[in-house]
């Protein structure tokens, strides 16, 4: 999409950035998620004794070896990690074998990245014939470890206002961090991320001296068999998030992609964080002004610490410009929810949360607004109103549209559905001015314009501040449009705790960007306010009530909406 140029004088970000505190977190400031690398030291757990305290021996002298005898630090690991496994085997109570297992499996699949063993293409024989280590292949050709590096999870020290929690299972095995060597080709086509960074669980399993590795997925099994006993998997949820996050940065694109839309078009898409797994509902997140995914790293991170919702389901991500008219968002949204279901068997009802401009996204999925948006702008029907035929087929994205039939819940959290006036104030119009609208947009605009009867106080431009202000005639237009009866609908909203009044009468109750007579859905399905500024996505409590939520949405708990 061409973007406009403007002739305006360059933008102070850092003045900006104040002026419009949309977003959940501004640009410029502290990282919502760094990393560093650290080589973590054997302690023999309290209490080990025995074969285990001799396994702890064995890590200490391997670590000592790693990196000038390679194969001889295996040879110790693994002999340490089979006499862990098979003490904790014999007691599984034994947390001190368990953990230094789990720390032998860690330095052995580092040693073997460091050394440029590959298990997975042939066996290694430690020498002396005392073991080989040979790799459980999967099936899929995208999982071959060619394609990726593996990191212990334990390698790494992190911080950030996203990953200030570190959600983690403890089980057997060793956590690590997968990471893509190259870019995914194809990540558009199949809705991944550009490059990989997930979390899987590495496995030491032994018969007689053969050990066979293998990497599993915690996302997608929750315990695994040793010795014919079954034992939870050892996960580590935050790390790869954050490792994720470290390298793509995510807090300098929020401003950049709604002052210059048009320059970041090709960012408006659906992506996953996972493997599609058709037993997993699919939860919906999109993110609002000046935002972008990464928001949402906080309920996710918080939420897969939960066994129930790992099981049950799998989050994709709208990302989108958000300089844009949200309905012309929500338009290219419709567009790649019909790509997804060409590839994916979506058959489980979605549940699509929104956080502020966001939930307006959403709540344009669960309506069928016939000719009536149309009707309302242009003051006659479609086949009345003269228009370039690509011009309408634009205008007809972002007003005619059908509810979606895949989505079966929503929850909308700080959401203006009937604006904000925080979208009229000075400051926000001087954002508004400063926003480059794409130049496929503003022609639409004029020939919008050209096909009203009356252009008085009509916008000249058009972008995401202005359709948040109360007045705008599509604002206006929405609302007077029901949702589908047949969708619950789910409202978080936040309050500063400063008081105020639940309807326009002011002083109002406000998360400070949105009030709560603009949040509040007449019917919804549950709403919750909780003490909170516009950031109520990243709240325990919302988090907490999301959590409550998706749980209903399950079949077998959901008599009550």
């Amino acid at each position: 999409m061409a973007s406009f140029k403007s002739s305006k004088p360059p933008i102070d970000f850092g003045k900006l950035a104040l002026l419009l505190p949309f977003s959940s977190y501004l640009p410029g400031c502290a990282r919502v998620a760094a990393v560093s690398q650290k080589i973590p030291r054997f302690r023999l757990p309290t209490g080990a004794a025995g074969a285990v305290a001799s396994a702890g021996d064995l890590i200490e002298s391997a670590v000592r070896a790693g990196k000038s005898q390679p194969l001889v630090a295996l040879g110790k690991l693994l002999e340490a990690a089979l006499a862990a496994s098979d003490e904790f085997a014999r007691n599984p109570a034994d947390a001190a074998a368990m953990e230094t297992y789990n720390f032998a499996v860690a330095r052995t699949v580092d040693i073997l990245q460091k050394a440029g063993l590959c298990p997975w293409k042939a066996p290694v024989a430690i020498p002396g014939g005392e073991f080989v280590l040979t790799f459980k292949a999967d099936p899929r050709p995208n999982w071959s470890p060619d394609l990726y590096r593996f990191v212990p999870a334990d390698q790494f020290d992190m911080q950030g206002s996203f990953v200030s929690e570190r959600s983690i299972k403890a089980g057997i095995g060793a956590p690590l961090v997968v990471i893509g060597n190259d870019l995914n080709r194809n990540f558009r086509d199949d809705f991944s991320i550009p490059r990989t960074y997930y979390g899987v669980t590495a496995l030491l399993i032994f018969l007689g001296r053969n050990a066979e590795l293998s990497f599993e997925d915690p996302l997608a099994i929750e315990n695994v068999g040793l010795h014919g006993k079954t034992f939870p998997l050892a996960a580590d949820f935050t790390v790869p998030l954050a490792v994720m996050l470290d390298s793509g940065k995510p807090e300098t694109m929020g401003l950049p992609r709604m002052l210059s839309p048009g320059k970041h078009a090709e960012t408006a898409r659906l992506s996953r964080l996972q493997p599609y797994d058709l037993r997993k509902t699919v939860v919906l997140v999109v993110h609002g002004l000046m935002d972008s995914p990464a928001t949402w790293t906080p309920m996710i991170n918080r939420l897969r610490a939960d066994a129930d919702i790992r099981e049950n389901f799998q989050f994709w991500f709208f990302s989108y410009p958000s300089g844009y008219p949200y309905p012309h968002a929500a338009g290219i949204l419709r567009s790649e929810l019909d790509r997804a279901k060409e590839i994916f068997p979506i058959d489980k009802p979605m549940v699509v949360i929104g956080h502020s401009m966001g939930g307006c996204i959403g709540r344009l999925l669960v309506t069928d607004s016939g000719d009536r948006l149309w009707t309302a702008m242009f003051q006659k029907p479609p086949a009345e109103t003269e228009l370039p035929e690509a011009d309408r087929r634009t205008i007809e994205e972002a007003l005619v549209f059908q509810r979606r039939q895949e989505i079966g819940r929503v929850i909308f959290i700080s959401v203006p559905l009937r604006g904000t006036e925080f979208a009229l104030n000075a400051l926000s119009r001087f954002g508004s001015m400063l926003i480059q609208t794409p130049s496929n947009l503003r022609q639409t605009v004029r020939s919008a314009l050209q096909a009203l009867d009356s252009q008085s106080g009509q916008p000249r431009t058009t972008n995401a501040i202005e359709t948040l202000a109360p007045a705008h005639r599509f604002v206006q237009a929405i609302n007077k449009i029901p949702v589908d009866p047949g969708i619950p609908l789910h409202v978080i909203s936040g309050d500063q705790g400063k008081g105020g009044n639940k309807d326009r009468t002011k002083p109002e109750m406000s998360d400070s960007i949105v009030p709560y007579w603009s949040s509040h859905i007449e019917g919804a399905a549950s709403e919750l306010v909780v003490p909170s500024d516009h950031g109520a996505h990243q709240h325990p409590q919302a988090i907490e009530e999301v959590r409550r939520i998706l749980l209903l949405h399950l079949p077998k708990r959901s008599s009550t909406p």
